[in-house]
């Protein structure tokens, strides 16, 4: 018999015994749904920081202990021995896939990476100056209108496709919003390169000239993208969710995703540090913002550090900030401010104020760093994010998809407003 929780109402006497529930790892959770039927009653979670939304088996993160897995392998056997199309295969599949298996996986996505020509010229009707994840969350939505009556959210295989279609075609759409703000003629994807490989192939080469990136720019990508395929129920992959449970088509739904991702305090935060460092401008004025963040008084706040799950460290952070310095030294980067991020990550590894609150660098530093040091615009930040995530986003919803609790989603609140009132003609109100 699994053991139980008894809420007692104190104004009634009325008792209800909640089943605790025990997942393979984390906090037991109470199961509360018959707590309006018994007590007429509803809990109060802002944020639904203590609620859990969903069961799921995709990924288990432990802030406490900096512990991240995917399907039960840690993330850093991930970074170290895989791929961010096998991270994918797992994500989606719930296994590692066999040599065939991924053989097969790979070509199926190559399948997918072309998008249709008309589309094209969706990105034309936004101003040259449009920020790209307000282009990447339209164009994603355009996409719905191309598989709309040929998707049919309840047949296993059509959300198999749709995952594939989606993996495929993230980097050329996440593409063309860079090559748009440029000025610079769209570029077709070429199935013989990998997946990282092509999508710079597609972002960063002219017609004018061969283009051959970086062993080491390519291996950042690639971890950056393995370390932001998921991240459990966080705001946006809650959002994803919330979309599919109204059976809303599967890119719409990646596209409220995308929406609630550009927010700052998710993953607009790679960017927020970039323009961070270039408001500290120099190594020299570092000292007067790290006071500034240490004042309570004071609004100012570093960003990059510390993490809002993980209250240890960020275990994908360790894993990336490797990678970051071994990019910044290939290209032998000299500007001011990777001066000032190192000078900033050295205070806070040493810094007691920082150790003693855990206010660690997390995977945004780094990851802005990485971004600035290959030349990609602040504002494309989180598109390479939600290219990243997109495997992830799928993988929740198609799990909603087969969940035998599947109901649209419908969160209840505490009602504080006016109590019931009579209408007063205009002319009597004074």
């Amino acid at each position: 018999m699994s053991d139980t929780v008894t809420i007692t109402d104190n104004r009634t006497g009325k008792q209800l015994e909640c089943p605790v529930i025990q997942g393979t790892y984390g906090q037991p959770v109470i199961d509360t749904k018959l707590l309006h039927k018994e007590l007429g009653m509803f809990t109060l979670d802002p944020g639904f920081s203590t609620t859990s939304s969903c069961r799921s088996a995709i990924t288990y993160l432990d802030g406490e202990k900096g512990v991240l897995m995917h399907r039960g392998y840690p993330i850093e056997q991930l970074a170290e021995n895989s791929n961010y199309l096998e991270v994918c295969y797992l994500l989606i599949h719930g296994e590692l896939p066999s040599q065939v298996q991924m053989d097969e996986w790979e070509n199926a996505i190559k399948m997918h990476t072309m998008t249709h020509e008309h589309l094209s010229r969706f990105y034309t009707g936004y101003r040259y100056d449009a920020h790209p994840m307000s282009i990447m969350a339209g164009v994603v939505s355009a996409v719905a209108s191309y598989y709309h009556d040929a998707t049919d959210i309840r047949n296993p295989e059509h959300r198999l496709m749709t995952a594939k279609r989606v993996i495929g075609k993230m980097p050329n759409l996440a593409s063309k919003c860079y090559r748009f703000a440029s000025g610079l003629p769209f570029v077709y994807p070429h199935n013989s390169l990998g997946f990282v490989e092509n999508f710079m192939h597609m972002t960063f080469s002219r017609p004018s000239e061969d283009y051959e990136p970086l062993p080491a720019a390519i291996r950042a990508l690639e971890l950056l993208f393995i370390l932001h395929a998921d991240h459990e129920q966080n705001a946006s992959t809650s959002t994803v969710r919330l979309a599919g449970s109204a059976e809303s088509n599967p890119f719409a739904c990646i596209a409220a995703g995308i929406a609630t991702l550009w927010g700052k305090a998710h993953g607009g935060a790679n960017e927020a540090v970039i323009q961070m460092l270039e408001e500290i401008g120099d190594a020299s004025k570092i000292q007067k913002f790290i006071d500034r963040a240490k004042d309570k008084n004071d609004p100012f706040r570093l960003m990059g550090f510390g993490h809002r799950v993980y209250k240890n460290h960020d275990p994908r952070a360790t894993i990336i900030r490797q990678a970051c310095h071994e990019l910044l030294k290939e290209l032998d980067v000299n500007l001011p401010m990777f001066e000032v991020a190192m000078e900033l990550e050295r205070i806070a590894l040493e810094d007691d104020y920082f150790i003693e609150r855990k206010l660690y660098p997390n995977v945004d530093f780094y990851s802005g760093l990485i971004y600035q040091a290959l030349k990609i615009p602040s504002a494309m930040f989180t598109v390479m994010f939600a290219l990243a995530r997109s495997a992830g986003w799928m993988a929740q919803w198609m799990e909603l998809m087969e969940d035998e609790d599947f109901r649209i989603g419908r969160p209840r609140q505490l009602y504080i407003g006016p109590a019931k009132r009579d209408y007063v003609d205009i002319s009597q109100r004074s």
